[in-house]
């Protein structure tokens, strides 16, 4: 954590902390059970939101119609989290038309994208990537066994996608070492030789999600985008934008931290929790990742990842990656809950429910905003610690 967040941490802790010595036991314990009541009433009225602001066939869509399979995708993970699947719960009617529309869309290839949709040219990866992981946390609770079926093979399809989609490139590690490395671009690499940080996350995220599900994997696919996220890793400790367009050099000073916070969040995904390079993320995000200070480059995006990794982090973690440390420096789940829960109700435009930053639209930050405040629900795989 940037010492600047520790500051304000401690802080507001030290506030409430005599506060609680002023006031009764009883006053602090309704004092909690106010805050806590306040996030959930916060994310009812998000839920809400996203209900009534998806399209009749089934979709959500970004700021003037944009990336719609990729708003849909993250859309329907907020509504899952809240308990809702293909079977029952408060939106399992979304969920349903939201799985129809992406099995609708997906091309001959086993590419899940909207191409009439102009918004979305020359950029399906991300939201292949997102619908790919929606529909394979959805998968297992079909309605019926041919429902089942045809969602298995809609997975089965896009990963296969996402394999091929790969790039694949020999790389020379400093310390003599080589490996095949292979990242993802906006487009598959048979359609360009570009490679970048946030796509190649997701794309991480999406096969785990698919072998959550128990879809089929290379072992050889995910082995190379962590050696991809390895190669793009400068001695800093911060990941580059993109490992093709840096001439496969990866300098201090080239950081971009938004992508490191993503690639915390996948290589947890990918069962990497205690690695030197997993070591060398987690401290570069504690003191270049700033979190409830306000408005922010690509804001929401770090915040969802951001958020993912604390969680698994826990309260227990860090120490453990770092035991020389001190305790009051570790980065935990409840600190950051302390900071960051107040900060998103307050945000959250309490007569919609919608939260409206950012220039992508309001249903992606209504979507990231609910993913962050229901992980402790612990309800999908691909999110759980």
């Amino acid at each position: 954590m940037p010492a600047q967040s520790r500051r304000q941490f401690f802080a507001t802790a030290a506030g409430a902390f005599g506060a609680a010595v002023a006031a009764p036991t009883a006053g602090f314990a309704d004092q909690k059970a106010d805050e806590k009541k306040q996030v959930e009433d916060t994310i009812d009225k998000g839920l809400a939101w996203l209900k009534t602001s998806q399209a009749a066939d089934g979709h959500w869509e970004g700021a003037n119609g944009a990336f719609q399979v990729a708003m849909t995708g993250l859309a329907g993970m907020a509504l899952m989290m809240e308990g809702s699947n293909l079977k029952e719960g408060k939106y399992s009617e979304q969920v349903t038309k939201a799985v129809e529309w992406l099995m609708k869309k997906q091309q001959p290839t086993g590419l899940l994208a909207y191409n009439q949709n102009a918004g979305d040219f020359g950029n399906y990866m991300h939201g292949h990537g997102y619908a790919t992981m929606f529909l394979a946390s959805a998968y297992g609770e079909s309605e019926d066994r041919d429902q089942q079926d045809k969602l298995e093979q809609v997975i089965k399809k896009a990963a296969e996608f996402s394999a091929k989609a790969q790039s694949n490139k020999k790389h020379t590690f400093p310390d003599g070492r080589t490996a095949q490395i292979g990242g993802w671009g906006y487009t598959s690499a048979t359609d360009s030789g570009l490679d970048e940080g946030s796509i190649t996350v997701t794309q991480l995220q999406a096969l785990r999600a698919a072998r959550n599900a128990g879809i089929g994997v290379p072992k050889e696919t995910i082995d190379r985008s962590l050696a991809y996220l390895e190669a793009c890793t400068t001695p800093a400790g911060g990941i580059i934008y993109s490992y093709a367009s840096a001439g496969g050099s990866a300098r201090n000073g080239t950081e971009r931290p938004p992508l490191t916070v993503a690639a915390v969040a996948g290589s947890f995904s990918a069962g990497q929790y205690k690695s030197d390079l997993a070591k060398k993320w987690v401290k570069f995000c504690k003191e270049k990742v700033p979190f409830a200070k306000g408005r922010i480059a690509h804001d929401e995006y770090q915040s969802y990842y951001f958020a993912q990794f604390v969680y698994v982090l826990g309260d227990d973690k860090y120490g453990a990656l770092f035991p020389k440390e001190d305790k009051a420096d570790w980065l935990t789940w409840s600190k950051y809950k302390e900071a960051m829960y107040p900060y998103l109700v307050e945000k959250q435009d309490k007569k919609t429910g919608e939260w409206n930053s950012g220039y992508v639209g309001p249903v992606f930050a209504t979507a990231v905003n609910l993913a962050i405040l229901q992980l402790d629900k612990a309800v999908l795989p691909i999110y759980q610690r």
